[in-house]
């Protein structure tokens, strides 16, 4: 387990980190949420913190099914302080951009690296992000449509993005200490 790690492998391990990173962010934006009397936003960003979490743990059990030494690193601080509701969806579309650009860094490095099993195992997070931006697009949208009608955004977010989803992917990879729901 002492090999030295590939390119991948420590983009991959900086990618734990920005997942838990992206975790802790959506905490903040759903608290900031809570505090603002708006609850199923609240619950949609308290459920987009799990999934990102289990990204990260995704990762750390690909590590262990490699036998590859795991570094579970530090969490960067989260922004916590919003001038209106839009300001957090934002945040948040930027961030799902810039975790799309660092999985498809990923995956060129897997691929350039001759890691196919690296390159196998990103494949899930690329579609995975094209999901994320485009829910988080669409809930720009529907925020900016609500021209400040906030119980408009929050049946929206609860009909569409808080309700039960199917069932989960088959196909995700499983997460350290199983998936969290």
């Amino acid at each position: 387990m002492s090999e030295t790690p590939s390119a991948f492998q420590e983009l991959l391990h900086d990618q734990i980190s920005n997942e838990f990173s992206a975790s802790q962010q959506y905490i903040a934006l759903g608290v900031w949420y809570a505090a603002h009397d708006m609850p199923q936003m609240a619950r949609h960003f308290y459920e987009q913190s799990v999934e990102e979490r289990n990204h990260a743990m995704m990762i750390v059990q690909y590590f262990l099914d490699r036998d590859i030494d795991v570094r579970v690193p530090a969490a960067a601080a989260p922004i916590t302080e919003f001038a209106d509701y839009q300001e957090p969806i934002a945040l948040a579309l930027s961030q799902e951009k810039e975790v799309t650009e660092q999985i498809v860094a990923l995956a060129s490095s897997a691929r350039d690296n001759g890691d196919y099993l690296g390159e196998q195992f990103m494949q899930w997070f690329l579609k995975e992000q094209v999901e994320e931006v485009a829910s988080m697009t669409t809930l720009q949208t529907i925020a900016e449509r609500a021209n400040g009608n906030l119980f408009d955004l929050e049946n929206f977010v609860e009909r569409e993005l808080n309700s039960p989803s199917s069932s989960p992917d088959a196909s995700a990879p499983v997460a350290a200490g199983g998936n969290l729901p």
